[in-house]
Parts: C-alpha cells; sequence; structure tokens
C-alpha cells in the first residue's frame, strides 16, 4: 500500500517575524547586561584588593614611635552619616564637652597621599589587622578602618571604629560574626598593645548613635561598627579592656 507523504509548508506571518526578532533583541540585551555586571563585579574586586594592599602598606610602615606631642580636640558634637547622609548629633547627651589631649597621630604617605594613624586593630578569631585611620570619609574607609569617635586608643572612653563589610574577608566583614568573649587587640602610637573582650552585640538603624556614648564607668571600651549583610542596618560590636 502506498503511503503519501504530505508536507505542509509553514507560512511565517508578520507577527511571528515580529515576536522572533524582539526575542533575539532582548537575548542581545541579556548578554550585554551580563557582561556589564561581570565587568563591575571584577572591577569591585579588583578594587577592594588594591584597597587592601595600600592598608596593608600603611601599617607596614607604621612604626609606634610617639611623637611627644598633644593637640586640643573639643568634642562637642558629633556629625553621623553612617547612612550617607549627614546629620548633627547634638542633642546626644553623652557626648564629651570638655577639651582633653590627645597624641598627635603619625603621618604615613603612600603615593603621594598622606593618612593619619593612631593605632592598629587585630581580631586573631576573624583574621583581621589593619591600621585605624585618625579621621574618615567614604575615601577613608575604602581605605582601612576609621576612627568615628570618642578618645583615641586605650584612653578611658569609648573608642569607635567604623569599617565596610564587603560580605568577604577584608575589613570588618566577619566583625558580625564575633561572639561574647572574643578579643580585640588595640595598639596605640607608643606600641602599648591592651586586649578587649568582646561583651555585647547587637543590630541597630543607621541613623541610631547611642552606641557612641561615652559613659564607660572609666573604663576603656571600644565599639566596631559595619553595616548588616543586608546592608540596611548596622551591626555593633562592644567589647571591654580585659585588666
Amino acid at each position: 500500500m502506498n503511503q503519501i507523504l504530505v508536507t505542509e509548508k509553514l507560512y511565517v506571518t508578520p507577527d511571528m517575524k515580529t515576536k522572533k526578532k524582539i526575542s533575539k533583541i532582548g537575548f542581545i540585551i541579556s548578554v550585554f547586561l551580563l557582561c556589564i555586571l561581570s565587568s563591575y563585579a571584577i572591577y569591585a574586586d579588583y578594587d577592594r584588593n588594591k584597597s587592601e594592599q595600600v592598608s596593608q602598606q600603611i601599617l607596614g610602615d607604621m612604626n609606634f614611635t610617639p611623637s611627644g606631642q598633644t593637640r586640643l580636640v573639643k568634642e562637642d558634637a558629633i556629625v553621623v552619616t553612617l547612612n550617607n547622609e549627614q546629620k548633627q548629633a547634638s542633642n546626644i547627651q553623652q557626648v564629651v564637652q570638655q577639651e582633653v589631649q590627645a597624641p598627635l597621630v603619625q603621618n604615613t604617605t603612600i603615593g603621594g597621599t598622606v593618612y593619619n594613624t593612631i593605632g592598629q586593630i587585630s581580631i586573631p578569631s576573624i583574621n583581621v589587622n589593619y591600621p585605624i585611620l585618625a579621621d574618615w570619609s567614604d575615601a577613608l574607609l575604602k581605605v582601612s578602618p576609621c576612627k568615628f569617635w570618642g578618645p583615641n586608643p586605650n584612653q578611658v572612653g569609648n573608642l569607635c571604629i567604623i569599617g565596610h563589610n564587603y560580605l568577604n574577608t577584608k575589613f570588618f566583614s566577619k566583625v558580625p560574626t564575633l561572639q561574647n568573649g572574643d578579643q580585640i587587640l588595640i595598639t596605640d602610637l607608643s606600641g602599648k598593645t591592651v586586649t578587649y573582650e568582646v561583651y555585647d552585640k547587637y543590630t541597630i538603624e543607621p541613623d541610631d548613635v547611642v552606641c557612641t556614648s561615652q559613659k564607660t564607668n572609666g573604663q576603656m571600651e571600644i565599639t566596631l561598627i559595619t553595616c548588616s549583610d543586608n546592608m540596611k542596618q548596622r551591626d555593633v560590636v562592644k567589647a571591654r579592656a580585659v585588666i
């Protein structure tokens, strides 16, 4: 019995052509965006590695030799920019309203850029070892953890240090994983190292500055502040000097 094979011709309508063209354009755009995002991620990682190298170079150049000089610092207000918006926090009652003496920071020059440092922070449990910059800004935070508020290292009061959370192992990325009892080592410019023990940790909103209080009952404390993993809040770790 003969079988008759019938081949039907497929007719391509204008609407089908349009949909096919749109599909191709969408695919090209998707590939283009993927390339851009990949390039950005690669550049961001390169930039962070470069910042890490600068930070370690600063640390290597620090000789922890005190200058023997002092400067007067009037601490009667703080500017809060943890949420990238400057806000005057003059209503915080616990701010120190007196002139205090603080040792001059040492100057470290990297590639023509001068960085003022006040000490070194080491956290063995999370492999953190960085210089503490004396001032802070968005640009400086990309280089190393910075002093945000309070006294200089190993002085009575609450030294608040801020650092980036890059969701990797650099800077303060692992600070939110610290637990009570973990040790933090702070070395001042005289070369003196004091051990601080974590006693509290919590999460705050970006504009909450209560953790910067200087009411420490005459003790030496440090407060580490970094972005939470969701980047919407701030993780705070409190530690007290072990005497």
